[in-house]
């Protein structure tokens, strides 16, 4: 019986698992896979104490973090979570089962998608939803970002260097990013921003060729070489669904403290609500979690 079981390895999840080796709980951290947003972020300016890092640099710092505090990430899939006697709950994993007298959800969240026709079939074929992944595939050719907001500029602007022309759809009016990405973006030869742009239809023979979007009641044909999705993430919070209360966009709802609906179950970072994807929010919530977690563990004893 552990004293807390953390699900999520991305920064919410490591801050809390930080926590719980410097307090020296008996906990475990489980995640199908280590790193979270940092395997998909590029450049990261507004992480306070480091002026400036990649996703990439800035896995490496927390992956040597967990060997200094000697925490080790189990990499299973949890496939289910029941509540035992005595306020108590089981994870059961592709692996094993665990018991816990307290959960941490950090599962965090994934890339949303547009659900046209065409998207599904040439995923992976000249249509990605990273850019810093997938991004030097399309080294001097045409590309669409669909999304006007922080990460649709952010993309852009990774692409600067390496897209020959760059679109950027966006459905509102006007772009949703911070004015610094936007004093980036726009203005640059190669960008060109189009509102009030729904995508329609991603089309193309083997490799994506092209796109349909609808603007101002007329439809439009825009040829291109690759396609990249940033329109928001969709929290992975289906596993908890019936177990805890979700609000109207699937996050775990969660109060200032943390704490879910159900006593024992905190939850922090991308997954919760609150719907501010940032790294510092997603690690002072994890911090927070742990800390109630103890807490709570503390008058249970008592």
């Amino acid at each position: 019986m552990h004293e807390t079981i953390i699900i999520g390895a991305g920064i919410a999840g490591l801050t809390a698992a930080i926590y719980a080796a410097r307090k020296r709980m008996d906990f475990l951290i489980i995640s199908e896979d280590f790193g979270g947003q940092f395997n998909v972020s590029g450049e990261v300016v507004n992480y306070p104490g480091i002026i400036e890092t990649t996703g990439a640099d800035f896995e490496k710092i927390m992956e040597k973090q967990m060997k200094f505090n000697k925490v080790d990430v189990r990499q299973e899939k949890v496939a289910k979570i029941e509540k035992i006697s005595k306020g108590n709950f089981r994870i059961v994993t592709n692996k094993a089962k665990y018991e816990a007298k307290t959960i941490i959800i950090a599962t965090g969240a994934r890339p949303r998608k547009l659900d046209v026709p065409g998207e599904k079939e040439f995923a992976n074929k000249g249509l990605t939803y990273c850019a810093i992944c997938d991004g030097p595939l399309f080294t001097g050719k045409k590309v669409a970002v669909i999304g006007g907001g922080d990460a649709g500029l952010e993309a852009a602007d990774f692409m600067l260097n390496i897209a020959k022309d760059i679109k950027i759809l966006e459905s509102m009016e006007r772009s949703k990013a911070h004015e610094y990405l936007q004093q980036r973006i726009f203005g640059q030869k190669k960008v060109e921003f189009i509102n009030k742009a729904a995508v329609k239809e991603i089309y193309g023979r083997k490799f994506v060729e092209g796109l349909k979007y609808e603007r101002d009641g007329k439809m439009n044909d825009l040829k291109v070489d690759g396609i990249i999705i940033e329109i928001g993430r969709a929290p992975n919070t289906e596993l908890f669904r019936g177990l805890v209360e979700l609000d109207e966009h699937n996050h775990v709802a969660i109060d200032q403290q943390t704490r879910t609906s159900v006593q024992g179950i905190f939850a922090a970072g991308d997954c919760a609500s609150g719907h501010e994807y940032q790294y510092v929010i997603a690690a002072g919530q994890g911090c927070m979690a742990l800390l109630k977690a103890a807490r709570y563990l503390a008058k249970k004893k008592g």
